[in-house]
Protein backbone atom coordinates (compact mmCIF):
# COMPACT_ATOMS: atom_id res chain seq x y z
CA UNK A 1 0.00 0.00 0.00
CA UNK A 2 1.40 3.12 -0.74
CA UNK A 3 2.45 5.89 1.97
CA UNK A 4 -0.28 7.97 3.24
CA UNK A 5 -1.24 9.45 6.52
CA UNK A 6 -3.65 7.90 8.64
CA UNK A 7 -5.27 9.23 11.60
CA UNK A 8 -7.33 6.94 14.12
CA UNK A 9 -9.51 8.49 16.37
CA UNK A 10 -11.41 6.53 19.46
CA UNK A 11 -8.97 4.55 21.41
CA UNK A 12 -11.62 2.11 22.49
CA UNK A 13 -12.81 -1.50 22.12
CA UNK A 14 -12.82 -1.09 18.78
CA UNK A 15 -9.89 1.59 18.26
CA UNK A 16 -7.66 -0.93 20.44
CA UNK A 17 -8.52 -3.84 18.20
CA UNK A 18 -7.95 -2.02 14.77
CA UNK A 19 -4.51 -0.69 16.36
CA UNK A 20 -3.80 -4.24 17.60
CA UNK A 21 -3.33 -5.56 14.00
CA UNK A 22 -2.41 -2.33 12.28
CA UNK A 23 0.72 -2.59 14.23
CA UNK A 24 1.05 -5.92 13.60
CA UNK A 25 1.20 -5.44 9.85
CA UNK A 26 3.48 -2.27 10.63
CA UNK A 27 0.65 0.23 9.00
CA UNK A 28 1.81 3.81 11.03
CA UNK A 29 -1.13 5.00 12.05
CA UNK A 30 -1.49 8.93 13.84
CA UNK A 31 -3.60 8.72 17.38
CA UNK A 32 -5.66 11.52 18.29
CA UNK A 33 -7.23 12.08 21.84
CA UNK A 34 -8.98 15.53 23.09
CA UNK A 35 -6.90 14.49 26.50
CA UNK A 36 -3.19 14.16 25.43
CA UNK A 37 -2.32 11.45 28.29
CA UNK A 38 -4.55 9.26 27.12
CA UNK A 39 -3.44 9.13 23.56
CA UNK A 40 0.45 9.12 24.87
CA UNK A 41 -0.17 6.49 26.68
CA UNK A 42 -2.42 4.24 23.89
CA UNK A 43 0.36 4.76 21.79
CA UNK A 44 3.28 3.51 24.00
CA UNK A 45 1.50 0.42 23.57
CA UNK A 46 2.19 -0.04 19.86
CA UNK A 47 5.46 0.30 18.08
CA UNK A 48 3.68 1.73 14.74
CA UNK A 49 2.00 4.38 16.64
CA UNK A 50 2.21 8.20 17.04
CA UNK A 51 0.63 11.28 18.19
CA UNK A 52 -1.40 13.37 16.43
CA UNK A 53 -2.19 17.09 17.26
CA UNK A 54 -5.34 18.84 16.13
CA UNK A 55 -3.25 21.03 14.05
CA UNK A 56 -2.28 17.58 12.16
CA UNK A 57 -5.58 16.53 11.47
CA UNK A 58 -5.98 18.54 8.57
CA UNK A 59 -2.67 17.29 7.34
CA UNK A 60 -4.35 13.47 6.87
CA UNK A 61 -5.37 11.39 3.91
CA UNK A 62 -7.63 9.28 5.57
CA UNK A 63 -9.14 9.56 9.32
CA UNK A 64 -10.76 6.71 11.39
CA UNK A 65 -13.76 7.62 13.54
CA UNK A 66 -14.04 5.02 15.81
CA UNK A 67 -16.05 6.33 18.06
CA UNK A 68 -19.54 5.98 19.41
CA UNK A 69 -22.69 7.12 17.74
CA UNK A 70 -23.53 10.13 19.55
CA UNK A 71 -19.66 11.29 19.24
CA UNK A 72 -19.10 11.27 15.52
CA UNK A 73 -21.44 14.19 14.17
CA UNK A 74 -20.01 16.27 17.31
CA UNK A 75 -16.58 15.11 16.67
CA UNK A 76 -16.51 16.35 13.08
CA UNK A 77 -17.96 19.86 13.74
CA UNK A 78 -14.71 20.52 15.71
CA UNK A 79 -12.43 19.67 12.51
CA UNK A 80 -10.76 22.84 11.69
CA UNK A 81 -10.14 22.20 7.48
CA UNK A 82 -9.76 24.37 4.69
CA UNK A 83 -12.90 23.94 2.27
CA UNK A 84 -10.06 23.10 -0.56
CA UNK A 85 -8.97 19.77 1.58
CA UNK A 86 -12.39 18.57 3.03
CA UNK A 87 -12.43 16.61 -0.37
CA UNK A 88 -9.59 15.01 -0.33
CA UNK A 89 -9.62 13.99 3.39
CA UNK A 90 -11.27 11.05 3.55
CA UNK A 91 -13.27 10.39 7.19
CA UNK A 92 -14.44 6.66 7.97
CA UNK A 93 -17.43 6.74 10.23
CA UNK A 94 -17.59 3.01 12.28
CA UNK A 95 -20.41 3.90 14.00
CA UNK A 96 -22.42 0.92 14.16
CA UNK A 97 -26.03 2.75 15.23
CA UNK A 98 -24.80 6.19 13.20
CA UNK A 99 -25.82 5.85 9.72
CA UNK A 100 -23.61 7.66 7.47
CA UNK A 101 -25.71 9.27 4.96
CA UNK A 102 -26.90 11.31 8.06
CA UNK A 103 -23.61 12.62 8.41
CA UNK A 104 -23.32 13.12 4.69
CA UNK A 105 -26.42 14.90 4.74
CA UNK A 106 -25.36 17.37 7.57
CA UNK A 107 -21.41 17.26 6.15
CA UNK A 108 -21.87 17.82 2.09
CA UNK A 109 -18.78 19.07 1.25
CA UNK A 110 -16.73 16.18 3.19
CA UNK A 111 -15.98 13.02 1.93
CA UNK A 112 -17.86 10.67 4.38
CA UNK A 113 -17.28 6.58 3.78
CA UNK A 114 -19.41 4.55 6.13
CA UNK A 115 -17.17 1.20 7.61
CA UNK A 116 -19.03 -1.14 10.09
CA UNK A 117 -17.08 -3.83 11.56
CA UNK A 118 -19.71 -6.65 11.87
CA UNK A 119 -18.89 -8.54 15.13
CA UNK A 120 -17.84 -8.17 18.61
CA UNK A 121 -14.70 -6.31 19.50
CA UNK A 122 -13.00 -8.62 21.72
CA UNK A 123 -13.18 -11.01 18.88
CA UNK A 124 -11.51 -9.13 16.04
CA UNK A 125 -8.93 -8.06 18.90
CA UNK A 126 -8.12 -11.90 19.57
CA UNK A 127 -8.37 -13.31 16.00
CA UNK A 128 -8.29 -10.63 13.52
CA UNK A 129 -9.93 -11.68 10.06
CA UNK A 130 -12.50 -9.11 10.69
CA UNK A 131 -15.80 -8.34 8.07
CA UNK A 132 -16.12 -5.11 7.52
CA UNK A 133 -19.41 -3.55 5.79
CA UNK A 134 -20.00 -0.53 3.69
CA UNK A 135 -22.34 1.07 0.79
CA UNK A 136 -20.03 2.54 -0.83
CA UNK A 137 -17.19 1.75 -3.24
CA UNK A 138 -13.96 2.82 -0.91
CA UNK A 139 -11.29 4.76 -2.14
CA UNK A 140 -8.27 2.32 -3.17
CA UNK A 141 -6.04 3.16 0.02
CA UNK A 142 -9.09 2.95 1.84
CA UNK A 143 -10.35 -0.77 1.21
CA UNK A 144 -6.49 -1.46 1.13
CA UNK A 145 -6.22 -0.36 4.76
CA UNK A 146 -9.07 -2.09 5.93
CA UNK A 147 -8.52 -5.58 3.99
CA UNK A 148 -5.15 -6.01 6.00
CA UNK A 149 -7.45 -6.88 8.95
CA UNK A 150 -10.15 -9.19 6.75
CA UNK A 151 -12.18 -8.84 4.24
CA UNK A 152 -14.62 -5.39 3.40
CA UNK A 153 -18.52 -5.99 1.55
CA UNK A 154 -20.83 -3.63 -0.16
CA UNK A 155 -23.97 -4.19 2.02
CA UNK A 156 -26.60 -2.25 3.16
CA UNK A 157 -25.47 -0.66 6.95
CA UNK A 158 -28.64 -1.63 8.28
CA UNK A 159 -27.60 -4.60 8.11
CA UNK A 160 -25.66 -5.07 10.80
CA UNK A 161 -28.52 -4.11 13.00
CA UNK A 162 -30.58 -6.92 11.82
CA UNK A 163 -27.92 -9.50 12.05
CA UNK A 164 -27.04 -7.91 15.68
CA UNK A 165 -29.88 -8.03 16.52
CA UNK A 166 -30.93 -11.52 15.15
CA UNK A 167 -27.29 -12.90 17.05
CA UNK A 168 -27.80 -11.46 20.48
CA UNK A 169 -31.27 -12.47 20.50
CA UNK A 170 -30.36 -15.83 20.37
CA UNK A 171 -27.23 -16.02 22.12
CA UNK A 172 -28.95 -14.66 24.80
CA UNK A 173 -31.62 -17.24 24.47
CA UNK A 174 -28.75 -19.79 24.57
CA UNK A 175 -27.35 -18.33 27.60
CA UNK A 176 -30.48 -18.08 29.90
CA UNK A 177 -31.61 -21.97 28.89
CA UNK A 178 -28.46 -23.19 29.57
CA UNK A 179 -28.66 -21.28 33.00
CA UNK A 180 -32.54 -22.36 33.64
CA UNK A 181 -30.77 -26.38 33.21
CA UNK A 182 -28.18 -26.02 35.31
CA UNK A 183 -30.48 -24.59 38.17
CA UNK A 184 -32.69 -27.69 37.62
CA UNK A 185 -30.72 -30.32 38.15
CA UNK A 186 -28.34 -29.03 41.16
CA UNK A 187 -25.10 -28.24 39.02
CA UNK A 188 -22.37 -25.66 40.40
CA UNK A 189 -22.33 -22.20 39.82
CA UNK A 190 -18.72 -22.91 38.47
CA UNK A 191 -19.79 -25.89 36.02
CA UNK A 192 -22.06 -23.37 34.71
CA UNK A 193 -19.71 -20.37 34.47
CA UNK A 194 -17.98 -22.98 32.62
CA UNK A 195 -20.44 -23.63 30.06
CA UNK A 196 -21.04 -20.22 29.53
CA UNK A 197 -17.39 -18.90 29.20
CA UNK A 198 -16.08 -22.27 27.63
CA UNK A 199 -17.85 -25.00 26.64
CA UNK A 200 -20.59 -22.85 25.04
CA UNK A 201 -18.70 -20.50 22.74
CA UNK A 202 -16.14 -23.02 21.77
CA UNK A 203 -19.13 -25.55 20.44
CA UNK A 204 -20.28 -22.63 18.79
CA UNK A 205 -16.93 -22.13 17.06
CA UNK A 206 -16.17 -25.34 15.88
CA UNK A 207 -19.90 -25.75 14.61
CA UNK A 208 -19.59 -22.94 12.25
CA UNK A 209 -15.92 -23.61 11.24
CA UNK A 210 -16.92 -27.63 10.77
CA UNK A 211 -14.49 -28.38 12.81
CA UNK A 212 -16.81 -30.11 15.61
CA UNK A 213 -15.47 -33.37 17.42
CA UNK A 214 -17.07 -36.46 17.37
CA UNK A 215 -19.42 -36.49 20.81
CA UNK A 216 -20.91 -33.19 19.28
CA UNK A 217 -21.32 -34.20 15.86
CA UNK A 218 -23.79 -36.65 17.50
CA UNK A 219 -25.52 -34.65 19.63
CA UNK A 220 -25.85 -32.39 16.44
CA UNK A 221 -27.30 -35.86 14.48
CA UNK A 222 -29.81 -35.89 17.64
CA UNK A 223 -30.81 -32.37 16.93
CA UNK A 224 -31.15 -32.77 13.35
CA UNK A 225 -32.92 -35.87 14.15
CA UNK A 226 -35.67 -34.38 16.37
CA UNK A 227 -36.29 -31.35 14.01
CA UNK A 228 -37.25 -33.71 11.40
CA UNK A 229 -39.46 -35.46 13.58
CA UNK A 230 -41.25 -31.82 14.56
CA UNK A 231 -41.53 -31.17 10.95
CA UNK A 232 -42.67 -34.61 9.93
CA UNK A 233 -45.34 -34.87 12.63
CA UNK A 234 -48.74 -34.96 11.35
CA UNK A 235 -51.15 -32.17 11.78
CA UNK A 236 -54.66 -32.86 14.25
Amino acid sequence: MEQIRIGLVGIGKLGTALMTHWDKKKVAIGVYHPTKTKAEQFVQRYQTSYLLEDRELSELDILILALPATAVIPFISTLKIESKSQASLVIVNMATNLATNEITAKFPSFNIHGVKYMGHGRDLLEHGNGLFITETTLPKTTEELFQQLGKVKIDRENCLTEVNKLATYFALKTAMTIESEFAKRGLSPEYLERALTSLAPEVIRAYSEGSLGHFAKEIANEIQAESSHEVDKPER
